[in-house]
């Protein structure tokens, strides 16, 4: 019997159809992918509970508990450029299993009692810091499982997915802690790493690594030629400036909470409004990532980039005029829906990059995504400050809507100019 080949493969990029999510699905590898991610995350959201109650149990300081949830941003950002290109250097199957193990072991002794808070600490960035390597390989991987229309069916698939359990986890955490404590909390995390692991190793088929066994360049070598690659080129830089656009629409959930507060009349208690904020954009997103890859045609959906990159943006000046709840919870859903022009930018990416440079690629620009999330957040904090919620989050979509604009222009002269090129070489 012939092997079935992932949709997509068999034809052509002018004469690519749609893909639909059950010819995706029925794909095993990434079917296996898909479910270990999944299982993955929902322990990550559940961990991320347990250790805030733990931390701030133990310390009774804020400040204790913040410092630790920063440290999840810490890692990625240091350990994007660095160590995603193990995941080129070496099979990336077996980076994910490594990866896998190792962070089972790590949230394993944190779910140890009388662990140090420093230990504690030093784990947790540990953990965070396998998380680079891991995703640069899923990421880089994903494009060989799937190609064309189905790559970017199956981010679709993952995106909404990722946002659900991000929801789910957070919706539960809390309920599951309460019944079962934060340690055993921990200990189920470390035990949703070894399921990945397991699934991966049942469902996805060995593949030798990336680059040549004689082409094996230092780490360093590999980060210096992975900006170049991304950064060198015009079209690389433009989609890469539209995934880090993200950090303008992203900044509103990081002000949920005296967002909520501004809003409160009685009604509602503020955790309940502040947790209908900060569903509203991921909610949004699951919506526009189904719509956007189902309804819409792969030559569409690079053609509306520009205008879904500035629809991300443009309802949250809405709240410059500092309307009710209702209106609030629409605009930012307006937003998420918006945000799924991601897809199309992803998809743009991943066909320009050589597949021997991919997980470097995808780790410098996961890298840049969480520094901008990062900081965008920490002066959109600041600025609310001084100002209010309400101004801040408006401002941030005046110039989020400005930055996609200009970016919408360069990224179509750059679409002209590649499409005049392609008709004089085929005449």
């Amino acid at each position: 019997m012939r092997a079935r080949r992932p949709p997509g493969r068999h034809r052509r990029a002018g004469q690519e159809r749609q893909v639909t999510y059950r010819e995706v699905i029925a794909v095993r590898e990434f079917r296996a992918l898909w479910y270990g991610q999944g299982l993955s995350l929902l322990g990550d959201q559940l961990a991320q509970v347990a250790l805030a109650v733990l931390v701030y149990d133990r310390t009774g300081s804020p400040l204790a508990t913040a410092a630790v949830y920063a440290l999840t941003y810490l890692p990625g950002i240091v350990g994007g450029p660095l160590l995603a290109g193990l995941a080129d250097r070496f099979a990336r199957r077996g980076v994910m299993l490594a990866c896998d193990l190792l962070r089972a072991v790590l949230v394993g002794v944190m779910a140890v009692p009388g662990v140090p808070f420093w230990a504690l600490c030093a784990l947790v960035f540990l953990v965070v810091l396998l998380s680079a390597p891991f995703s640069a390989a899923r990421a880089a991987l994903l494009p060989e499982v799937l190609e064309g229309d189905a790559y970017v069916m199956g981010s679709a698939l993952q995106n909404m997915t990722n946002q659900a359990v991000q929801m789910l986890g957070f919706a539960a955490g809390g309920a599951l802690i309460a019944t079962m404590g934060p340690y055993r909390a921990l200990a189920l995390d470390a035990a949703t790493f070894l399921g990945s692991a397991l699934i991966l190793v049942s469902g996805v088929r060995r593949r030798p690594a990336a680059q040549p066994d004689g082409a094996k360049p230092s780490m360093w070598t590999m980060t210096k030629g992975g900006a170049r690659l991304v950064f060198g080129s015009r079209k690389l830089r433009t989609l890469v400036l539209f995934a880090w656009l993200c950090g303008f629409y992203i900044l509103p959930e990081g002000l949920a909470a005296p967002y909520a507060a501004a809003l409160h009349t009685g009604a509602l208690p503020v955790p309940v409004i502040t947790g209908l904020l900060m569903a509203a954009m991921p909610a949004g997103t699951v919506v526009g990532a189904f719509l956007f890859s189902r309804f819409v045609s792969p030559p569409r959906r690079l053609r509306l980039m520009g205008w879904m990159a500035m629809l991300s943006c443009a309802p949250l000046i809405v709240t410059a005029i500092r309307p009710p709840l209702a209106v609030v919870l629409a605009a930012w859903v307006l937003s998420g829906i918006g945000g799924a022009y991601q897809l199309a930018a992803n998809a743009a990416f991943v066909q320009s990059v050589p597949p021997e440079r991919r997980a470097q690629a995808f780790g410098l620009v996961q890298s840049g995504l969480m520094t901008v999330q990062g900081i965008g957040i920490l002066v959109g904090g600041f600025a609310a400050e001084r100002l209010g919620p309400e101004p801040v989050v408006a401002l941030a979509g005046i110039a989020g809507v400005i930055s996609a604009a200009v970016l919408a222009m360069v990224w179509t002269e750059s679409r002209d100019k590649a499409a005049r090129v392609s008709a004089q070489a085929t005449a």
